[in-house]
């Protein structure tokens, strides 16, 4: 009976330990959040491919960019509607971020380093992008 409630005991210890590294993942649905007016702009997928992180356009929160196309994208993207498009593409874990990879604005055009980090226990994805040394980011909230 001991030896029973010794390996519940190490069971739960072990579950309760590897939690954080369960939450740590980007992968999942989340709303990004517009660093200049705070609203919510679009529902968005991060999703694992081949051992590389990457994320995609779900849903346009504003009823006017709902049909938007990226206009301002160049290559392959151009002309094609934001809804669908991967945005994320080729970040890898390194540490506790994720990096090597791009991130595309649709509303500029411009791509750049990606940085994903989630916080706040797995409830907040900090994106962040660079290109040279002017650097913009966004807190994404996790979609239950």
């Amino acid at each position: 009976m001991k030896r029973i409630a010794l390996e519940t005991v190490i069971m739960a210890a072990l579950v309760f330990a590897a939690a954080p590294l369960w939450a740590a993942s980007p992968i999942g649905k989340w709303k990004t959040i517009d660093e200049k007016d705070g609203k919510a702009k679009s529902i968005v997928e991060v999703y694992e491919q081949n051992g590389k992180i990457y994320g995609k356009f779900l849903e346009m929160l504003n009823p006017a960019d709902k049909n938007k196309v990226c206009d301002k994208c160049e290559g392959a993207d151009k002309g094609k509607p934001i809804v669908g498009m991967v945005f994320i593409k080729g970040l890898k874990a390194d540490g506790d971020e994720y990096t090597g990879g791009t991130i595309l604005d649709p509303g500029s055009g411009k791509i750049y380093k990606g940085k994903l980090k989630v916080v706040e226990g797995g409830k907040k994805l900090k994106a962040s992008g660079c290109i040279s040394f002017i650097c913009k980011g966004q807190t994404w909230l996790r979609v239950e």
